[in-house]
Parts: C-alpha cells; structure tokens; sequence
C-alpha cells in the first residue's frame, strides 16, 4: 500500500480580504486558489505530489506546492477510494479535510471533523514522508 501526505500553510491571494479570526480558528485552513500545504515542508509535498502523478491523477507541476491542480488530483484519488463525494474543484474545505482524514485512518485513529488541526497535519507528514521513494 502506497501512503500520502498533508500539512498546510496558506498564502493568501492578494486581494482577499481577512477572514475573521473566529472562522479562521473554525474552520481551519481553508484555501481557495492559494497554496495549502497542511502542514507539509516542500520536501513532503513533492512526495505527496509524486505520489498522486506515479497513481494516474495529475497533479500538476511537481514544484512542492499544493496549489489548485494538487488537491483536484488528490480530490480524484479521495473519491475513487470512496473518501470524498463532493465536486472535483481543488478547494481545500471541510469536506477534502475530511476526506485526507479517512484516507489517514487506514494507519492511525483520527477524528473526522473537516479540522486541519495539528493531528492530521502531523499525521499528513508521517504519510507523506512514507512516499519519499516515488520521487526517486
């Protein structure tokens, strides 16, 4: 079995406004067409995205960036596992959280919130740095 990775860091697009910081602490990261790694260093990132292009999905420029074309790919592989049944649009919302988070319960015991807390991102490294063979 092949494992893949998750942790987040947003950039935000440069004329978006803030969100409150309630919904921020809320809903976790959250990126629209910004860069969302959970928690992942580059490093981990390009093996998660190795990982997704050695599967057949796509996952764009293997740059270490988990940007839109990343997690549509990622989005394709959830819900061909059976993770994932909302629409293939490479946001990272409640619902691709939740669906990085089953996939992660194949190995460890998470909740399944839609919370990119310190946990599943934690757990995402672990998983991506299982993947570093595939970008060999």
């Amino acid at each position: 079995m092949r494992f893949p990775p998750f942790i987040a860091r947003q950039r935000r697009e440069p004329y978006a406004s803030p969100a409150p910081a309630q919904q921020q602490t809320v809903t976790g990261e959250v990126g629209t067409l910004a860069v969302v790694n959970l928690g992942l260093s580059n490093q981990q990132a390009k093996y998660w995205q190795c990982y997704l292009r050695d599967e057949g999905y796509r996952p764009g420029t293997i740059d270490g960036h988990l940007g839109t074309n990343s997690w549509k790919a990622a989005q394709r592989l959830f819900k061909d596992r059976g993770h994932y049944n909302d629409s293939i649009d490479g946001i990272v919302g409640p619902n691709t959280i939740k669906a990085l988070q089953r996939m992660l319960n194949s190995l460890w015991d998470l909740d399944v919130d839609g919370i990119a807390g310190p946990e599943t991102k934690a757990r995402f490294a672990q998983y991506a740095d299982f993947l570093w063979w595939h970008c060999e």
